[in-house]
Order: C-alpha cells, then sequence, then structure tokens
C-alpha cells in the first residue's frame, strides 16, 4: 500500500513566478509573427528565383527556387505538427 505523502511530490506542477506569464506570452506571440514573416519573405524569395531563372535563362536558378519553396512547405507543416507531437509526448509539464 503506497502511503498519500509519499506520492505528494508528484502532484507539483511547475508555475512561473509573478507576472512573468505576461511576458512570456508577449515574446512568443513575437517569435511567431516572426516565423511567420520568414515563411512568406522566404515563399516569395523562392518564387523569385524561379521567375528570374525561367527569364534569364539559368535553369540551376530555377531548380534552387524549387527546392526552396518545397523546403518552405516541408518546414511550415512541421512547424504545425511538431509542438502537438511534443506536448503529447512530454505531458502537462507536471512532475
Amino acid at each position: 500500500m503506497t502511503d498519500p505523502l509519499a506520492m505528494m511530490p508528484l502532484l507539483v506542477c511547475p508555475v512561473a513566478p509573478g507576472n512573468a506569464a505576461k511576458y512570456v506570452d508577449q515574446i512568443t506571440g513575437n517569435v511567431l509573427w516572426g516565423v511567420g514573416v520568414l515563411f512568406v519573405l522566404a515563399i516569395v524569395v523562392g518564387i523569385g528565383a524561379i521567375v528570374a531563372g525561367r527569364l534569364f535563362s539559368m535553369p540551376h536558378a530555377s531548380k534552387v527556387g524549387i527546392i526552396s519553396v518545397v523546403v518552405v512547405f516541408v518546414a511550415a507543416i512541421a512547424y504545425l505538427t511538431l509542438p502537438g507531437m511534443l506536448s503529447t509526448l512530454l505531458g502537462s509539464g507536471c512532475i
């Protein structure tokens, strides 16, 4: 039979001190916004490389543009799925 006091440390959940959660949310929001801007910028640069490669007869530039667009889409899919996978694997963070 287990002692209820022995199980008490397993019920401890970490909590940010004071008003830290407000600042953590603000920093997280800024980072997410920046990542979104970088995704859009990478798509524009990739499409620009494809167009420039076709206009100036540079097949290597077109290939790099296509590869960069594909990589951005794969990164966006990973960006959407990996946080859910990590939260499922790691749980709620309670010890």
